[in-house]
Formats: structure tokens, C-alpha cells, sequence
């Protein structure tokens, strides 16, 4: 068995996006390439985002700080901490309201 804080991770990488120039980071948590199932920390600083994009598989982004915008075509949802946002499948984009840290969930066809 294996444990984690999620809260210890989300607080590291929000330092390690606070003094990357990108105002991004991100640590695979659990998963990889040879697993079906990964999940992700990502951490972006206010008013940065991760373009759009396809969903390679159903995934789910859960708020663990700050507030972010999930959006696809004309449609977007607002997540707050505690929130989990299911991302729809089809290409769609993250955006960090604030100083934000999410646990990304995909499971790959």
C-alpha cells in the first residue's frame, strides 16, 4: 500500500509553477504510460491555462486550491475546492482563475 498527501503535493507544485516561467507544473501521482489509469497534479498560477486539447480518455479534474474554468466550445464550468469537474469528451481547455491545484484523473481507452 501506498499513501499520499495530495495537499503536501498540490503545495509543492504551486511553488515549482510560481518560479517556472510557464506558470505551470505537474507530477503524474499515480499511473504512466504503462497503466490505464493515471492521475496527475497539476498546478497553474492565476490566468494561466492549458490549451485546448483532446481527452484521450474519460477523466475527471478534482479541485483540491484555487478556482478554475473548464471549458469546451461555448460551454464552461466553474470548480472550486472540493469540486470535481467530469471532462467532457471533446477538446476542451483548463484555465486557472487563481492560484490553482487540480488532481487530473484519466482512465485511456
Amino acid at each position: 500500500m501506498q499513501k499520499s498527501s495530495l495537499t503536501a503535493l498540490a503545495r509543492e507544485q504551486l511553488k515549482l509553477a510560481h518560479a517556472s516561467s510557464s506558470g505551470r507544473s505537474s507530477s503524474t501521482v499515480y499511473g504512466g504510460h504503462e497503466h490505464r489509469l493515471r492521475q496527475t497534479m497539476i498546478a497553474l498560477t492565476a490566468g494561466q491555462a492549458l490549451g485546448e486539447h483532446e481527452n484521450p480518455g474519460e477523466a475527471t479534474v478534482h479541485v483540491l486550491h484555487g478556482r478554475v474554468r473548464l471549458g469546451a466550445g461555448e460551454t464552461s464550468w466553474d470548480g472550486a475546492p472540493g469540486d470535481l469537474l467530469i471532462v467532457p469528451d471533446r477538446r476542451h481547455t483548463l484555465e486557472a482563475l487563481e492560484d490553482s491545484a487540480v488532481l487530473l484523473t484519466v482512465a485511456k481507452r
